[in-house]
């Protein structure tokens, strides 16, 4: 399988790259990303194949079908990583909470997010890949929470490798910066930047296309690349759990095999949205993705109008801080797969340019044959996640935000799987405000949802607390270079 680039080919890379050089230099021609020339074909004898098969198994056929150039002894390795998540025997627990209304829960691994689904197994296969060639790698990650936790317990104190992650100061909840501030392997190095995510996401996607620096880095025998989900070693795990949704529906009889479904996405980035969309043309029988945001609500307006406008907008904290984003790196490959290179390069080059786009009424069609859109505000989530709780079900307030598109975006009352991408322990004091006790502070949250909503933390959460600071710097963004370089 080669991977091709979604603004056309500049003449400097190669037209096409193997899945290895994809995810160790993903920064493709004029600022795009790097997508697969085809999918496999998710055929009824391919989901049948798999009806009793265990998640790991389920990933390693799917990864092969894509006949990436990674050896199947290292594949297996790097799938094992699912083995340390609540349940090794399903890593991915499907929950009923509605008659017609399942809830895939993504976020059992080490770090209560669904980032480990695909930052474990990937972080593996990119440490083997850099120790094989015998090559260093710095390797940057932006967050707006959730990834930095995930790269950083993946790739500490893994040989070749070195991590620099930047976080939104301010714009996380204090369980997902502990989780980032607290760690204290040497490879890695947590900087806090003052502004939001759009701010640290456009520092590395602008580092990873610059010369200067990738010199910089050359003089050090260091090589870059990224562990958000520009790359596409993240999104190529992240199609696998939506095909994992529709066999766990088949096998608890709520469908039969072929029968379409509702998905119901929480997006900020598109990643997980994105996967499901590969899911979809590959062959999955979805009959639609839903798409739920909150108040920072741009995807609803591409998707329900074909603009995307940055001119009159300003980022919104809210209280689903990994949805606050407004440049969405993920959708270009969307356009990328539906409207062609050309096309994708002008209306990427217009956002640069003009900070907006327009989609053509035919484009704006196209999309919408996959994709509905809406978004909640956070009192809007505060009384979902009230409403479960009541039924005996906690959810964070990113999973809240996929309850109205459920309820209001659904042309078909077919079985629908929503995804939960974050465990509720990171969003304690949204939640506990939700339920009637409104606190700051995570840790008295922690102990009142505990208490009165029967419960229970795992340990990995409730440690962080007593853990050492190890990482305190906050800087501006014109000074990430730099601190990255004297980490290095």
């Amino acid at each position: 399988m080669q991977f091709v680039e979604t603004r056309g080919n500049d003449g400097q890379k190669p037209k096409s790259v193997a899945f290895s050089e994809a995810i160790l230099s993903p920064s493709a021609s004029f600022g795009g990303l790097y997508v697969p020339e085809a999918l496999p074909n998710l055929n009824e004898e391919f989901l049948t194949k798999h009806l009793s098969s265990h998640y790991k198994t389920l990933a390693l056929d799917f990864l092969q079908q894509f006949d990436i150039d990674i050896e199947t002894e290292v594949l297996e390795e790097a799938l094992k990583r699912y083995d340390a998540f609540d349940d090794p025997s399903n890593p991915v627990p499907l929950v009923q909470i509605e008659e017609d209304c399942f809830v895939s829960e993504l976020y059992h691994g080490q770090t209560r997010a669904f980032k480990d689904m695909a930052l474990q197994p990937f972080g593996y296969i990119l440490s083997k890949l850099a120790q094989k060639r015998g090559e260093n790698y710095l390797i940057m990650a932006a967050t707006s929470g959730d990834t930095g936790p995930a790269t950083l317990e993946t790739f500490k104190n893994q040989d070749n490798v070195k991590v620099a992650c930047l976080y939104p100061d301010g714009g996380t909840s204090d369980v997902q910066k502990l989780q980032m501030v607290t760690e204290d392997a040497d490879n890695l190095k947590v900087i806090g930047v003052k502004g939001n995510f759009d701010d640290t996401q456009h520092t590395l996607k602008d580092l990873l296309a610059s010369e200067d620096f990738k010199s910089e880095l050359k003089e050090r025998d260091i090589k870059l690349t990224a562990a958000n989900s520009v790359n596409f070693g993240r999104i190529i795990f992240q199609i696998i759990y939506h095909i994992h949704s529709y066999l766990e529906m088949v096998r608890n009889e709520t469908i039969t095999m072929g029968k379409k479904i509702y998905l119901v996405v929480p997006s900020g980035n598109f990643g997980n949205a994105l996967g499901a969309y590969y899911a979809k043309k590959a062959g999955l029988p979805i009959e639609k993705i839903l798409i739920a945001s909150n108040i920072n609500n741009i995807l609803t307006d591409w998707i329900n109008t074909g603009a995307y406008d940055l001119t009159d907008r300003t980022l919104i904290l809210t209280e689903s801080p990994a949805m606050d984003i407004l440049k969405s790196s993920n959708i270009e490959r969307v356009m990328y797969d539906k409207f062609g290179a050309a096309r994708t390069k002008e209306l990427m080059d217009a956002l640069t340019s003009d900070g907006k786009y327009q989609l053509s009424s035919d484009e704006l069609a196209s999309l919408q044959e996959d994709f509905s859109a809406t978004f909640s505000d956070d009192v809007e989530g505060e009384v979902v996640i009230a409403a479960y709780a009541k039924q005996g079900y906690i959810m964070d307030p990113h999973t809240a935000t996929c309850m109205k598109a459920y309820e209001t975006l659904r042309e078909e009352k077919l079985p629908t799987v929503i995804y939960s991408t974050a465990e509720w322990t990171k969003f304690s004091s949204t939640v506990s405000k939700a339920l009637g006790n409104s606190v700051k502070d995570d840790m008295e949250a922690l102990k009142w949802v505990t208490e009165n909503a029967n419960v229970s933390v795992p340990p990995m959460i409730n440690g962080l607390f007593s853990k050492p600071i190890m990482h305190t710097v906050v800087v501006d963004k014109e000074s990430i270079k730099g601190e990255m370089l004297n980490f290095l």
